[in-house]
């Protein structure tokens, strides 16, 4: 009988199990712009970087709008008596459809360790009663948890609906109640 031992490059780090947590979730939010300008708030860097941020401080963004290309965001982010954390978001577009769609891929970095990975699909379409209804779906797959990991999805998708909030505001316009 041979015995195997697993490489060492190829052992899980403590931080890690085997067991990887997947996710979905789905935000939806109305803008009274059509979907040209919607759009323009993910292609334009300048309003970008008025709703998409990294947060603490210090951050670094490389961002590259089109097919292939993507982001790499960088900041230290710091709490009163806990120790700083780097926190790095690296994407890459897969898909781009202008005023239609945009597919990307990224993963969430903390000290030099991938926390988690998502697909987000982000789709514009027409709204019945005029304007835009924006639709961001993220499929997470969470590699490192926190602690139980039952925090991890809500964390996520709370962060994500906070970064959307401020689309509107990058878009030049107030908040849709639809």
């Amino acid at each position: 009988m041979t015995e195997t031992h697993p490489s060492p490059a190829l052992e899980v780090p403590a931080a890690r199990g085997p067991d990887i947590a997947h996710d979905t979730f789905t935000i939806t939010r109305s803008f009274d712009l059509d979907r040209a300008e919607v759009f323009a708030g993910f292609a334009d860097d300048r309003r970008r970087r008025r709703w998409v941020r990294m947060p603490g401080s210090g951050a670094t963004y490389d961002h590259d709008f089109r097919v292939g290309g993507g982001e790499d965001a960088r900041s230290t982010f710091s709490l009163p008596g806990v120790p700083a954390e780097t926190v790095r978001n690296r994407s890459r577009y897969l898909d781009i459809v202008p005023d239609r769609r945009i597919v990307s891929v990224y993963e969430a970095i903390v000290d030099g360790v991938t926390r988690w990975v998502s697909l987000v699909t982000v789709t514009l379409e027409d709204a019945p009663e005029g304007g835009t209804t924006l639709t961001w779906t993220e499929q997470a797959a969470f590699l490192v948890r926190t602690g139980d990991g039952s925090a991890d999805l809500p964390h996520l998708r709370t962060g994500t609906a906070l970064r959307l909030n401020g689309l509107p505001a990058a878009l030049g316009v107030e908040p849709s109640t639809a």
